[in-house]
């Protein structure tokens, strides 16, 4: 069994399902086209530039969050960080394109096809006749065999994080020669093709000791483009040095330094050339692109000055004039972008640099109270934050921001496993109070993003899986979720036990010395922020006027999320889909002990919806900190949008560090937010996540990923299907089925896709933000003197 680093993930309380038949999704309505896939909603914004106008040499600094704690991509606590090296020194059969497809990297396979279906499946891989291993040895069968061994889940002294399709393997053998490899699956695998990439050296995968400990802190042994050749953990750097023996084209690069350096110090380091590129956070983005549009007019000529600051900026179009977005130049957002208007009067915004809402009342703030651009206390705006700005437009001549949407989306989850939303109804009341399209534009038009919402849990618009299967479950209607609430028994006016609700909304044992905090107190929440800790509850629904919800969709996002995501079996992510990185936020960060959260008296007003002598209360729990200001404000527009249904919302607001392992994983919530990637290969990393909870002898529920803990039969035949079928076109369409099925269970509600922001030199090229692509680093450089790089494509005009 796989070492889990995650906490626990495998006995859960009990869980009350209701058959799918309260909405039968016929099967047929998620059948269509590949032309459904469409294209990326944002191209990649890398500054291309052919190879010609690179110039040879010099050192790329690049920003990563922590130095990894392991070079071995298939453990546990390997992060981002870890795949970043990766891709760079070691073989992948296939990487992905910019709409997030695989395909076969022709520097180490010449060609990889199905050879056989019967009596089994065997695939033949013939290799690049040049593919070696930086000590010459030829790349080969004996290195595919040692890592089908180590992952295959059969010995137990390998410590694995993920063996998902390596566990269908029967054989590996050597073909005809040495560049030919046979791989024979005892069952069929449609996602042969996520398989072998990385590929380890058969000297890190022949021996658990080698696996557990040999390639966790250095890579004696690579191929590819650039080579490990030095970790300073001491300095927090990883060196990247060309690989002499790299047989494809030459690097253009001669090193790249990946540097830990925390998001709110990355302005600085910017601005002081200690760093080249780098992810930042919205306030940033902003205060990089106001103080380069000052220096536009001095130096039009400067790289990228024509091309402006961004590809998927150029996109952000108001939709009712057809100009450019009037949030990218003022700071503020259209009319369909604001709170509603009795919201619009409480709320205080400032022009120049800060970001859209950086002084609305907020979260945890009181009327009027002023909020500094990244959530920390007034005393340190005064300084902090004015140094940055400053450092930020002292480096305008030579910076611009790069953005993209990153291979993930954030959803709304709604715990099925007890409670209100353990009935189908309620759940899908909620998901029909919503308006998704709002909750889009709240986050990703501040940012010149198109702002769509996602249709799909399995895909992304692009992938060849996607296609918009919400009908499934139908968009915004008031009337029809109060309809549906009704139908199950909620009505309003109804006599209400404040007991009985206090229980059912967070429990006694989840009381704390903080008291209860309640939005009708004219200090709802607030408490003081010296201390950089935020949690705390309070009810939305009750009397709200004094807190309404922000909209600030532009807000710092700076988040204690180490870059780890999660894989298929309750592991940190570290697949392809995610391997530049991506924005700070609700990712599954390191779990630590959780504080308690606190109850909120019931409420007994003649609105609430009540059933059974409880109020229809729902815990809204949230991660605190100042890396989640756009998750606040995200949550605050839902709640305001449930209570016009009738559903109230307790907003418990928890320590990062705890949010993940202790409240969603284990099931201590009703609703929550967080993101999963867009994985190319839905129907194996997929699976774990929308899988049916199955009961265990002693009556707990193993869940795997499943952290709504709804599911069906139904959802899980498809996916059997669609992983052992080798017709692509009906692997897709029966994906496309399950995910009809998914959302009639409306156990989780897909909102957007996540933000990509990359501040970089101007003239560096063929980097910036990936989109669903994998870089490719021999590639990367700086411009020669007098160079210009592409001029946008269409898909970026």
């Amino acid at each position: 069994m796989s070492h889990d680093g995650l906490g626990p993930r495998a006995v859960m309380r009990s869980v009350t399902f209701l058959t799918a038949t309260v909405l039968a999704v016929p099967l047929l309505a998620a059948c269509g086209s590949d032309d459904e896939a469409g294209k990326p909603l944002a191209a990649q914004d890398i500054a291309t530039a052919g190879r010609a106008r690179v110039a040879d040499g010099g050192t790329l600094h690049w920003a990563v969050d922590d130095v990894p704690e392991t070079f071995n991509s298939f453990q546990a606590d390997a992060d981002a960080a870890t795949n970043r090296v990766a891709q760079a020194v070691l073989p992948a059969m296939y990487r992905l394109d910019a709409a997030g497809r695989p395909r076969r990297d022709a520097d180490y396979l010449e060609s990889a096809k199905v050879v056989d279906t019967e009596p089994k499946q065997v695939v033949l891989y013939r290799l690049d006749q040049q593919a070696v291993w930086s000590d010459g040895r030829e790349i080969g069968a004996a290195d595919f065999a040692a890592q089908w061994r180590a992952l295959s889940g059969k010995d137990s002294a390998y410590w694995t994080a993920r063996n998902a399709g390596y566990d269908r393997i029967e054989k590996v053998e050597r073909g005809r020669n040495d560049l030919e490899v046979r791989v024979t699956f005892a069952r069929p695998y449609a996602d042969w093709r996520s398989l072998f990439s990385p590929l380890y050296p058969k000297d890190v995968m022949g021996t658990p000791d080698a696996f557990n400990d040999g390639a966790r802190r250095k890579l004696k042994v690579t191929a590819g483009p650039f080579a490990l050749q030095k970790v300073d953990r001491k300095a927090k750097t990883v060196t990247l040095a060309r690989n002499p023996r790299w047989w494809g084209r030459p690097a253009k690069l001669s090193e790249i330094v990946l540097t830990a350096v925390p998001r709110e110090d990355r302005a600085s380091a910017l601005a002081a050339g200690k760093l080249d590129l780098a992810e930042v956070d919205p306030a940033d983005a902003r205060r990089i692109e106001t103080a380069a549009k000052g220096s536009a007019g001095a130096d039009a000529s400067a790289p990228g000055a024509a091309e402006g600051t961004g590809a998927a900026r150029k996109s952000g179009k108001s939709e009712h004039s057809g100009k450019a977005d009037p949030s990218e130049e003022s700071g503020t957002t259209d009319d369909e972008q604001q709170p509603d208007d009795e919201q619009q009067s409480d709320e205080k915004k400032t022009d120049g640099d800060k970001s859209d809402g950086d002084q609305t009342t907020h979260g945890d703030k009181s009327d009027g109270e002023k909020k500094s651009d990244d959530g920390d206390s007034d005393e340190e705006s005064t300084d902090g934050k004015a140094s940055r700005a400053a450092a930020a437009k002292d480096a305008s001549r030579d910076l611009e921001v790069r953005r993209s949407l990153e291979p993930a989306y954030t959803q709304l989850a709604l715990n099925g496993s007890e409670g209100p939303l353990a009935d189908e109804r309620v759940r899908r009341a909620v998901a029909r109070a919503l308006d998704r399209k709002e909750l889009a534009k709240l986050v990703l038009r501040p940012l010149g993003l198109p702002a769509e919402p996602v249709g799909s849990h399995l895909a992304l618009s692009g992938q060849a899986a996607y296609a918009d299967n919400s009908g499934a479950l139908g968009g915004q209607d008031t009337a029809e979720a109060r309809a549906l609430l009704g139908d199950a028994g909620w009505v309003p006016g109804g006599r209400v036990d404040e007991e009985k609700t206090e229980k059912a909304a967070g429990g006694e044992g989840e009381k704390s010395d903080r008291g209860a905090k309640s939005s009708s107190s004219p200090k709802a929440g607030k408490k003081d922020d010296s201390d950089g800790d935020d949690e705390g509850t309070y009810i939305v629904g009750e009397d709200d006027k004094g807190r309404r919800a922000s909209a600030g969709d532009g807000k710092d996002q700076r988040s204690g999320h180490d870059g780890r995501h999660l894989a298929q079996d309750g592991r940190p992510w570290v697949g392809r889909e995610l391997s530049q990185g991506g924005m700070a936020g609700a990712y599954a960060p390191k779990g630590t002990a959780a504080p308690k959260g606190t109850a909120a008296p019931a409420g007994s007003a003649s609105g609430v919806l009540a059933k059974d002598g409880k109020a229809l209360n729902l815990r809204f729990v949230l991660p605190s900190g100042e890396g989640s200001e756009t998750l606040r404000a995200v949550a605050e527009r839902i709640s305001s949008m449930l209570v016009k249904v009738g559903i109230r919302t307790q907003i418990t607001k928890v320590s990062e560090a705890s949010y993940f392992k202790d409240h969603i994983a284990s099931g201590q919530y009703d609703l929550a937010l967080y993101s999963w990637p867009a994985s190319a290969f839905p129907a194996t990393d997929a699976r774990p996540i929308y899988a049916k909870p199955v009961p265990a002898a002693d009556g707990s529920l193993t869940v795997e990923q499943n952290y709504t803990r709804v599911g069906t039969d139904q959802v899980d035949q498809l996916f059997d299907r669609a992983v052992a079928t080798l017709d692509e076109d009906e692997a897709r369409d029966l994906l496309r089925k399950a995910d009809s099925r998914i959302w009639a269970a409306a156990g989780s509600i897909p909102l957007y896709q996540r933000p990509q922001l990359v501040a970089a030199r101007k003239d560096l090229v063929n980097a910036g933000a990936f989109g669903f692509g994998t870089p490719v680093y021999e590639d990367m450089g700086f411009l020669k003197k007098g160079a210009v790089r592409d001029a946008a494509s269409p898909s970026q005009k």
